[in-house]
């Protein structure tokens, strides 16, 4: 018995000591943050002279919608204010025009093919400061150990990297994707992650309107924490949509035509203007950039190419593109910048005004809209050159796994015979969206009639799915790639049962990538080690192996308006109409059936 209350005792001191040494570690904190909030009054009152000050700043202001000029000063990472100040460092930008960093509002970082560093050394040369990703690509391959590994690679970067939880992993019932994701696992991520903004692009869209329990978990678990949730729903009108708002959809991204998205601003959706690699859609949503609309609207990607990245830029690409179709600036500024922070309440960025994040981009003018020097948090990270910072440490193991990711045994010719009529899968130049062109009972070169497969990589079921594509337009040869939409399984179009073996086994033994493959020989191919979906090397590598890769499928007929690699990526996905290819075979969207 004395023991015991010896023990009890020695519990109780040390939890008293322990509970010490917590009050002290947070006082501690507590005051460094008091002084700093002191300091920034300070600054802001003029008493104290600034870290940086941006001398006779003409900036857009986002809250009276006009350019006003004034000093912008900067302290502790922050804009102290603007006005008359003095500081440390001072810059005089006379003649540039200052704005708000830049924010891309839904993007997969995988699309990019690279590591988050090295999208982030893209993106901050053209005024990026801030991304909402879904990375549901990689979720899709390895569960939360993705999820962890983009979390862990986003730490420290010159751009902030905010997350939404997938919340289609798998996509549907029908896709065989590598792991699961419930709303268990997003409720963890929810509640302790600050990073975590919300749940991503709800792609089930018919579960949603059906009731589908598990589906609606994953909404109602993300509504418990007061989080967004975003929509993808192409084409989706009527009473249909009014259910999968009602359900608690807040935006949508999947918008091709005006008349569609403004039902859905109209039914109280906020609109994501996309323009992307894959789907370019802001000439076709111009009509919302004016006063009546634009507040409900903010711009977006989705997946960006690293050729895109490199020479086309990133949201200020988007922005010059909205300025020569005749868009307000202000109008498009803002969309740019201002809207998408208050959609994700981060509410210290997307304004050059007191109290919020020194986020800031100075170009050139609006006519040529050049961006010429970034500060990020008050930093300087571009002018003219992006500045060194040191890549994020990702844990050894998860690192491990994340070069661990294919599981399949190899394939042969035969491996893709098939006997009868088969879905035969339109492409629309431009579009992700496809039409149902019937049935096809073999492959046609002369009337670009290709046979198109999905082979499982994930867990070494063997299953392949086959069926046919019209429009991608190969001669010869056969094209194949593991960046396949959203599985991620591989996929392959090709001229004969011959070239797509060759082309998938050369996926499999690089641990994923892209391959092209004529009359059984590899003509071109970007290895992607990284979950099947990124490279480790540096962004102007991967290009160049990527683009080497292109020029190889056109010179074997790829329609050369379209992408080859990210059009045929986005065939497997089977949430957007009409056909889609998958592991099971074709895929009727519209109908929600296999043929």
């Amino acid at each position: 018995m004395e023991m015991a209350f010896a023990k009890c005792y020695n519990l109780v001191n040390i939890y008293k000591k322990g509970g010490a040494f917590m009050q002290e570690i947070y006082g501690q904190k507590t005051d460094r943050q008091l002084a700093a909030k002191q300091r920034i009054i300070a600054v802001a009152a003029g008493r104290e002279k600034a870290d940086l000050v941006l001398k006779n700043a003409k900036y857009l202001n986002v809250f009276s919608n006009d350019f006003l000029c004034g000093d912008i000063a900067v302290a502790n990472g922050l804009i102290a204010g603007v006005g008359k100040y003095d500081g440390k460092t001072e810059i005089d930008i006379s003649g540039k025009l200052v704005l708000p960093g830049f924010i891309d509002a839904h993007i997969h970082l995988e699309s990019s093919m690279v590591t988050p560093a090295e999208f982030a050394k893209a993106v901050v040369a053209h005024g990026t400061t801030t991304v909402i990703t879904d990375p549901h690509e990689i979720t899709n391959v390895m569960g939360i150990d993705g999820v962890e590994y983009m979390i862990q690679a986003s730490q420290n970067l010159p751009i902030d990297v905010h997350f939404m939880m997938p919340s289609c992993v798998p996509a549907t019932e029908i896709d065989e994707s590598g792991a699961e994701l419930d709303c268990k696992d997003i409720d963890l991520y929810l509640d302790n992650n600050k990073k975590v903004l919300g749940l991503a692009e709800m792609m089930n869209y018919v579960g949603v309107i059906n009731g589908d329990k598990n589906v609606l978990s994953k909404i109602v678990t993300s509504q418990a924490h007061h989080k967004k949730i975003d929509g993808h729903a192409p084409e989706l009108s009527g009473n249909d949509l009014n259910a999968y708002i009602a359900a608690g959809v807040y935006s949508d991204h999947e918008c091709s035509t005006f008349e569609n998205a403004l039902e859905k601003l109209r039914k109280g959706q906020f609109i994501m203007i996309r323009e992307g690699t894959a789907a370019h859609n802001l000439k076709a949503l111009m009509p919302l950039l004016t006063q009546q609309y634009y507040s409900r609207c903010m711009f977006a990607t989705d997946d960006k190419h690293p050729s895109d990245l490199l020479y086309g830029g990133h949201i200020d690409y988007i922005v010059k593109q909205a300025l020569k179709n005749g868009a307000d600036p202000i109008v498009a500024l803002k969309t740019a910048t201002h809207h998408a922070a208050r959609y994700f309440l981060l509410n210290n960025k997307g304004a050059i005004a007191s109290g919020y994040l020194a986020d800031i981009v100075v170009v050139d003018n609006l006519e040529d809209f050049n961006v010429e020097t970034v500060f990020k948090c008050g930093k300087l990270v571009f002018d003219g050159e992006v500045k060194d910072f040191s890549a994020p440490t990702v844990d050894e193991k998860l690192a491990e796994k994340c070069f661990d990711t294919f599981h399949l045994d190899s394939v042969t010719p035969s491996s893709f015979k098939v006997d009868g009529k088969l879905g035969l899968i339109g492409l629309v130049g431009g579009e992700l969206l496809t039409r149902n062109l019937g049935t096809a009972d073999k492959i046609d070169v002369e009337n670009d009639i290709l046979k198109i497969a999905c082979i499982e990589r994930h867990k070494g079921t063997n299953h392949i799915g086959v069926g046919y594509v019209k429009g991608y337009s190969l001669k010869s040869g056969a094209v194949a790639t593991s960046v396949a939409h959203d599985s991620h399984n591989i996929i392959s179009v090709g001229c004969n049962d011959g070239d797509i073996a060759v082309a998938v086994n050369a996926i499999k033994d690089s641990k994923g990538g892209i391959a092209v493959v004529e009359n059984g020989k590899i003509k071109a191919l970007l290895e992607l080690p990284i979950a099947g979906l990124m490279s480790d090397e540096p962004l102007t590598t991967v290009n160049e192996k990527l683009e080497n890769a292109k020029l190889s499928a056109y010179e074997l007929g790829a329609d050369k308006s379209i992408d080859p690699f990210m059009t045929l990526s986005f065939l497997s996905l089977p949430v957007i109409p009409s056909l889609r290819i998958t592991t099971k075979g074709v895929f009727d969207a519209e109908n929600w059936k296999m043929l």
